[in-house]
C-alpha cells in the first residue's frame, strides 16, 4: 500500500504518462530541484522507480540516457534556483507563511548550510525540502558562482543518477518491488546518515572547546 495520495505516488505518476514517461519525470526532478514550490514532489522515489521500470522494459530508454537526462536536469534545476535566490531571494524569503512557503523551511536550509558551508550543496541533494531551498539560499548568499555549479554537478549526478541506477539494479527484487515507498524512506534514511555523522562530530567538538575554556578559566582563577 503507498503512503503518498495517488496524485504524488510515483508509480501512478509514471505508469500514467505512458509515452511521456521520462519526460515529466525530467520536468519533476527540474522543479524539484530548482523551483520552490516544487519542495513536496517525491523525487527520490520517482527516481527510484524510474530504474525500476528502465529494468523491467516499461520505460524503453536505455538507463545511461535516463541516467543522463536526470542528472542534466536536477543541475539545470540548481542553476534555475541559484538565479531565484540571487535576483528575487531577499525579498521572497521576508514573505509571511502561506499554503505552499513556509519561512521554517528557509531558516532550516539557511542553517544546514551555513554549517557544512560548500558541501552541504552535495549533502542537501539527498534530503527532501532542503535539497529545494539551498540552492536558491546559496544565491542570497551570494556563493562563488563556480564553486557552486562544481559543487551541483557532482551532487546531481551522485543522486539523480546513484539513484536511479539502485532501481534499475534493486526493483526487479520482489520484496523492494512491493514496498517501494518504503524504500525511498530507507534511501533518505541512509543518505542523511553522513549529515548525522556530520552533526555528531560537531558537538563533540563543540563539548570539546567547551571543556578545554573552562579548564582555562579554572587555571586562571587557581592563579
Amino acid at each position: 500500500m503507498s503512503f503518498l495520495p495517488s496524485w504524488l505516488d510515483p508509480e501512478v505518476i509514471l505508469r500514467g504518462m505512458g509515452g511521456w514517461a521520462l519526460a515529466v519525470l525530467c520536468l519533476i526532478i527540474f522543479a524539484e530541484c530548482g523551483l520552490l514550490i516544487g519542495f513536496f514532489l517525491p523525487g527520490d522515489s520517482l527516481l527510484f522507480v524510474a530504474g525500476l521500470f528502465v529494468a523491467t522494459g516499461t520505460i524503453e530508454t536505455p538507463l545511461w540516457l535516463v541516467c543522463a537526462l536526470v542528472t542534466v536536469c536536477a543541475f539545470v534545476g540548481n542553476v534555475c534556483g541559484y538565479w531565484i535566490g540571487s535576483k528575487v531571494g531577499p525579498s521572497l524569503f521576508n514573505k509571511p507563511n502561506s499554503k505552499l512557503f513556509k519561512r521554517e523551511h528557509v531558516a532550516k536550509t539557511h542553517e544546514f548550510f551555513e554549517k557544512y558551508g560548500a558541501r552541504a550543496i552535495i549533502m542537501a541533494r539527498f534530503v527532501p525540502i532542503v535539497r529545494t531551498f539551498i540552492t536558491a539560499t546559496a544565491g542570497v548568499g551570494r556563493m562563488d558562482a563556480k564553486r557552486f555549479f562544481s559543487y551541483s554537478a557532482v551532487g546531481a549526478f551522485l543522486w539523480a543518477s546513484g539513484v536511479t541506477i539502485l532501481g534499475y539494479f534493486l526493483g526487479e527484487v520482489d520484496f523492494i518491488e512491493k514496498n517501494i515507498d518504503a524504500m525511498a524512506i530507507l534511501i533518505v534514511l541512509i543518505s542523511v546518515i553522513p549529515i548525522a555523522i556530520e552533526v555528531l562530530k560537531a558537538r563533540r567538538e563543540k563539548k570539546q572547546a567547551t571543556k578545554l575554556a573552562n579548564d582555562d578559566t579554572q587555571i586562571i582563577e587557581h592563579l
